[in-house]
Formats: C-alpha cells, sequence, structure tokens
C-alpha cells in the first residue's frame, strides 16, 4: 500500500480508530484547533482510498542542556536550553497497523525538522508507555532524564 502524507485539511476523520481513544478523540476533535491556533502542526497519511491512516502532530519545544547526556551537552552552546521539535501525537489506524506506517511517519516529522529553515538540535517524543518508548528506541531515539518515556534524536 502507498500512502501520501500531507498537512491536515478537510479529510474525513469521523471513522479515524487507532485502538487510543485519547489520540482517536484529539485527531477527530481538536487537531484543526491546535493548527488554527498555530500550536501544532498536524499531518495525516492517506492511503489509497482517501481515508486518514495515521497522523502526527510537530511543535516547538526546548531542552535543558543540563539534562541532557553529556556526550550530547558537549557538543552544544552553553545556553541554559537549546531549541528542539516535540513530536507531539502519533497514531495510526487500526486496519493501516503492522504495515510500518508507523515508522514512515516519524522518518516524515524528521526529515521535515531537517528542512525547516528554523533550525532545532533535536526531536523528541514523550511515550505514552513502555512499549512505544520502544518503538521510538527502535527508530534510533534514546531515553533522556529521570523520565523513561522522554526520548530524543539528534537532527
Amino acid at each position: 500500500m502507498t500512502y501520501r502524507i500531507t498537512l491536515l485539511g478537510k479529510q474525513d476523520r469521523a471513522a479515524f480508530a487507532s485502538g487510543s481513544e485519547p489520540l482517536d478523540r484529539y485527531f477527530r476533535e481538536r487537531a484543526t484547533q491546535d493548527v488554527r491556533r498555530r500550536v501544532a502542526s498536524c499531518f495525516v497519511a492517506i492511503d489509497e482510498t482517501e481515508a486518514a491512516a495515521g497522523f502526527y502532530t510537530i511543535a516547538a519545544t526546548s531542552l535543558v542542556l543540563d539534562k541532557l547526556p553529556p556526550e550530547q551537552a558537549k557538543r552544544l552552546p552553553r545556553y541554559p536550553v537549546v531549541p528542539a521539535v516535540l513530536l507531539g501525537r502519533l497514531a495510526v489506524a487500526s486496519t493501516h497497523q503492522g504495515k510500518r506506517l508507523g515508522g514512515a511517519l516519524v522518518a516524515d516529522a524528521l526529515l521535515r525538522a531537517t528542512q525547516s529553515e528554523i533550525m532545532a538540535y533535536a526531536m523528541v517524543v514523550e511515550a505514552k508507555d513502555e512499549q512505544a518508548a520502544r518503538f521510538y528506541e527502535h527508530l534510533g531515539f534514546l531515553r533522556v532524564g529521570d523520565d523513561r518515556l522522554r526520548l530524543i534524536r539528534a537532527l
């Protein structure tokens, strides 16, 4: 199956079901508001039938320099915080799970972050649980600090 990843538009989201009710509700009811308020960008994977197969959001954030692993922090200027991109939400419709779409969405987010004219040092994720954290580790993210569900990947 092939997918096209595009900015959130007028896609029908009513039937989207990923198995995570909070993510599904966000996509159906709040994503448009966040985009309109300029607090997050939302990108949607569209399948061959023009249905939403998955989505992710990204937004600006920052990382406290002292919380980064020493091997990463030593390469950065001594600012108290460094700019980053937050991969805020990520979900794949149940009918598209197991097809590597989640990894493709993360890859798309990383590509957009590195191609942006606004510089950021890393992408940050707040995994919802240990299984999600392992998914992000598989994609090259590293756990940081005391919060075992917070991971980063240098851009």
